[in-house]
This record gives C-alpha cells, sequence and structure tokens, in this order.
C-alpha cells in the first residue's frame, strides 16, 4: 500500500527539468504550482491533496491532480466523495480486471515524481511510522492511473489519479508488518529507463502483457528505511520539512 508520501518542488519538477526546457519550467512554477499543495513534507492520500502527473498527453509537461482516482461512471459529486478513498491504490494484479481501473490502465497511465514514502511497523502492540527512499536520493518514479472526471453538476473537471501497487520486496515485508494484511504491498516504482514505457499507448484491451511485465518489485538494495516521528494523533507535528527527519527509538527492533 502507499497511503503517505512526500513530495517535494524540485522533485516533482525533475522530468520536467531534465526533458523539457528552461521555459517550461518557469511556466509550471508560475501557473501549476500554485494550484497545487506543494510541497508535500507528509501528506496523506486521504487528504486528497493536489499534486503534479506526467500522462501520455504532454510527457514532459506535468498536469495539476488530485490522489483518489475517479471513474468515469461516478455520476454525482456525494457518489465521488465516497468512491475516491477506495480509489487511492490500485492492485496492479487486478487493474485490467477491475471496473474502477480497466479503463485507465488501458488508455490512460501516468508516472508520479515523490521523494519518498511512509509504511507503518508493527511492534509490540506499537505502531511506529517509517521513511522509505532511494539510497542515491533520486526521485521515486511511481506507476499510475488517471482519469478525468467531468462534474455533472458543475461542468467542470477533476483530473484524479492511482498509485498502482504491487507485492512488497523483503524491505518491506520487515516494515509494513500490519498482522491485518494478508501481504505486504510497496508501490509500483519504475526504474528511470522504464518511466516512458509506462506512458506507452495501447490499443484497448491489447498488448496488456507489455503493461503486466512492467509490474514487479522494486530491487531492495536500491532503497533505504529509517523511523520518522508520528503521522497521526496529537503529536503529528503536520506537513513541515523536519517531518521526514529520522527518530530514534531506543526500544524498536526491526
Amino acid at each position: 500500500m502507499c497511503y503517505d508520501i512526500k513530495a517535494t518542488v524540485e522533485t516533482q519538477l525533475k522530468r520536467a527539468k531534465t526533458k523539457g526546457d528552461a521555459q517550461a519550467v518557469d511556466e509550471i512554477m508560475e501557473t501549476l504550482i500554485p494550484l497545487t499543495d506543494l510541497p508535500l513534507y507528509h501528506s496523506s492520500g486521504f487528504a486528497h491533496p493536489e499534486l503534479l502527473i506526467y500522462t501520455d498527453r504532454s510527457p514532459d509537461y506535468p498536469e495539476v491532480a488530485t490522489w483518489g482516482l475517479v471513474p468515469d461512471w461516478v455520476k454525482d459529486e456525494a457518489a465521488m466523495k465516497k468512491q475516491w478513498n477506495n480509489t487511492l491504490n490500485a492492485r496492479g494484479e487486478t487493474i485490467f480486471k477491475l471496473n474502477s481501473f480497466r479503463k485507465a490502465a488501458n488508455e490512460s497511465r501516468c508516472l508520479i515524481y515523490i521523494d519518498g514514502f511512509y509504511e507503518h511497523h508493527h511492534f509490540e502492540k506499537k505502531t511506529y511510522p517509517f521513511y522509505i527512499f532511494k539510497k542515491d536520493q533520486s526521485p521515486i518514479i511511481l506507476a499510475g492511473l488517471f482519469n478525468e472526471w467531468h462534474n455533472p453538476e458543475t461542468n467542470g473537471k477533476l483530473v484524479t489519479f492511482s498509485i498502482v501497487t504491487t507485492t512488497g520486496n523483503k524491505l518491506l515485508a520487515k516494515i509494513h508488518n500490519n498482522p491485518k494484511l494478508k501481504e505486504t504491498r510497496m508501490p509500483l516504482i519504475l526504474h528511470e529507463e522504464l518511466a516512458d514505457d509506462w506512458l506507452v499507448k495501447l490499443e484497448v484491451d491489447k498488448d496488456q502483457k507489455f503493461i503486466k511485465d512492467l509490474i514487479q518489485e522494486y530491487p531492495e538494495e536500491e532503497l533505504d528505511a529509517y523511523p520518522v516521528g508520528k503521522l497521526r494523533g496529537k503529536d503529528y507535528l503536520g506537513n513541515v520539512p523536519g517531518i521526514s527527519e529520522p527518530v530514534k527509538h531506543e526500544e524498536l527492533v526491526i
């Protein structure tokens, strides 16, 4: 699962800076960033933050999107608010089967650039959040699905997305050990050289194997993790830079 992330402006713009040009980046800073909730030193998907995604519509120029995919068949805002808490993540094994994700899996995949993500570890009846990131400090490129939902009540549009997940690697198995879960999950992280492949346009219901082959555990040796402070409750510091700093727990054994 992936319900808590860190995404700074610099990281979110990494693809635009690498593949685009300085003028485009200046334009993004001026016109798009003010429409987002960035920077997100910590944000829960259940808050439905707005950040940047990269789609095949403009692979090197991002769009503002809300976390929590809203399918076309959602009829009104009330139904939308019931739906999008259930679509923060999309299991990679079933994206071509489930009605909520099938259309997006075939037609509307996206990339989300983040600094890292948070998962909760259970030890001695207590919960300890961990921050997970790449050892080389480079952006984590997440595979996602998106949809542009048209609101019949306002005639407005809302671009929304879901983060695709896969089975967890050994590092995540140690950290994300909630006894209520049947298996360990982790977000689908793409190596940089495979990111463009995730955006390739497919014929509907054809060539799905090409995408399915990309849905793999990310190598544990390329990731690192450490415990951080509380991400919930009265001790939560909020969306501040220090939220992702390491915290030592003498009693914690992992």
